[in-house]
């Protein structure tokens, strides 16, 4: 598998669900029994409904690389999703769902290797970039300090972040630092240790960013999370 790329897979449930999904950087192409679907970049939590038994297959594209491989840039899609044949050409798109519909495992994975062998897609941006500005994010840096390593205005790298990742790097900065926050808290570990811990000034900070990119307090995210 391409680094920055994960298959998932969520078998289906007897019951219709209703789920938060949380923003967290990536892209994602997804097969949800019927047909492929692209989800872009969230800038916050959105909900999502399954049907009863609605199983998913997908890959996510992570370090901003989603781009160059979908072959479109990701602001085009911030916080939306879309069918993928309103973004490729209705044949292509026919061809692909046929041999996912059969394998849907099997059929994404030799999708990605053909994609990667071909070199085709436009990146919109240097891997490079993706993946310096991905591992700068994650590990808390300003902005500032991001600029300054990569040898950008802070301007710049705004506007160059904005096809690889939907949104400027103070945002993925704070997208993932609620995830890092997410697993330290699921670890056991109290809120102000996570706080502490994942780079938040304090626990009202904390509550502040959860607040707004996911709508609710932490204590009741993670009770949803683990309820």
């Amino acid at each position: 598998m391409l680094p920055g790329v994960v298959l998932w897979q969520r078998d289906g449930r007897p019951e219709a669900t209703v789920g938060r999904i949380l923003p967290d950087g990536c892209m994602d192409l997804i097969w949800d029994g019927t047909r492929l679907v692209v989800a872009g970049p969230d800038t916050r939590a959105r909900w999502h409904a399954t049907t009863p038994g609605q199983s998913f297959v997908g890959l996510r594209f992570s370090r901003g690389i989603g781009p160059g491989v979908l072959g479109f840039p990701a602001d085009e899609l911030r916080d939306l999703s879309a069918d993928l044949d309103d973004l490729w050409p209705a044949a292509d798109v026919r061809r692909l769902e046929d041999e996912v519909a059969g394998a849907p495992v099997e059929a994404l994975e030799r999708w990605l290797a053909r994609r990667v062998a071909d070199d085709a897609p436009p990146t919109f941006g240097a891997a490079e970039l993706g993946a310096a500005v991905f591992e700068l994010s994650a590990g808390g840096a300003t902005v500032g300090a991001m600029a300054d390593r990569l040898g950008y205005s802070v301007r710049q790298l705004h506007r160059r972040c904005l096809p690889l990742f939907g949104y400027g790097p103070q945002h993925l900065v704070r997208v993932l630092r609620l995830n890092r926050a997410l697993d330290a808290a699921r670890s056991g570990l109290s809120l102000a240790e996570v706080s502490a811990q994942t780079g938040f000034a304090d626990q009202a900070h904390l509550s502040r960013d959860v607040r707004v990119l996911v709508g609710t307090s932490p204590a009741r995210l993670l009770r949803d999370l683990t309820g």
